[in-house]
């Protein structure tokens, strides 16, 4: 069975950094993509963005493009969310998909506890 566990979250404010880590068991960790999503309070869950097995292809969501970079450590099975710029919209939980497979977060029907990002003006 997959598991996740996210780490890193926290409060900081507009214009600051973070960076989330997610380490994976339960699969054969650079066979597979993965994801972040993320679910701000009120609002449906939605795709920030995904990176292939060997890390060199890379997605975005258009409002963290820029800003966010995901990376991976196939070595520590663990995929990275570093986020630059941080905006009071960015607040959400930050959840970690393994494997990834589509931006559609109705694809999925198993999330971890995901990781609060709160981002004061």
């Amino acid at each position: 069975q997959v598991q996740v566990e996210e780490s890193g979250g926290g409060l900081v404010q507009a214009g600051g950094s973070l960076r989330l880590s997610c380490e994976v068991s339960g699969l054969t960790f650079s066979n597979y993509a993965m994801g972040w999503f993320r679910q701000a309070p009120g609002k449906e869950r939605e795709f920030v963005a995904a990176i292939g097995g060997g890390g060199l292809s890379t997605y975005y969501a258009g409002s963290v493009k820029g800003r966010f970079t995901i990376s991976r450590d196939n070595a520590k099975n663990t995929v990275y969310l570093q986020m630059n710029s941080l905006e009071p919209e960015d607040t959400a939980v930050y959840y970690c998909i393994a494997p990834y497979s589509a931006p559609d977060p109705y694809a999925y029907d198993s999330w971890g506890q995901g990781t609060q990002v709160t981002v004061s003006s």
